[in-house]
């Protein structure tokens, strides 16, 4: 299990992304560009020193890192509130990469058009959407819950 984080806009979230990353084991992939000059000082808050141990690697743009996975034989699965499927109703599998998008915009639909699979998470009607890093979080439990990846 992965998760990638596409054009993220806010330092804290990825900090924070990272940080669950670190402690669940995983990697993490950054689209660039980021909304904010990449370093160790703009992830430090959120992602303390957890962020640094972090398994992360970072990719020019969308091509690079589509073109990544494809060749890796992973199956990306986008967290979108336009999902076609309920998070609970999805069937992950151990070499998904959990694909989240900006904090501003989400994703462009030609990244919506390439991925294997739109997943929701369910929320209560009447609200837009969750912070990314709590979404990245929340669906990686799930996926990690089902594939038996959670660390021993």
């Amino acid at each position: 299990m992965e998760i990638a984080l596409f054009q993220p806009d806010i330092a804290g979230n990825v900090g924070t992304t990272l940080r669950t990353a670190a402690c669940f084991g995983v990697s993490a992939h950054i689209i660039e560009p980021c909304g904010f000059p990449f370093s160790d000082g703009a992830l430090k808050r959120a992602g303390m020193d957890y962020a640094v141990r972090a398994n992360v690697r970072r990719h020019a743009d969308w091509n690079s890192f589509h073109n990544w996975s494809a060749e890796a034989g992973q199956r990306l699965v986008l967290l979108t509130t336009a999902g076609a499927t309920p998070l609970p109703g999805f069937a992950f599998a151990r070499d998904d990469v959990l694909l989240l998008g900006a904090e501003s915009s989400g994703v462009p639909q030609y990244v919506h058009d390439a991925v294997a699979a739109r997943v929701a998470i369910p929320m209560q009607t009447g609200f837009r959407s969750l912070n990314v890093a709590v979404a990245a979080g929340i669906a990686l439990a799930e996926a990690l819950r089902q594939t038996k990846g959670f660390p021993a």
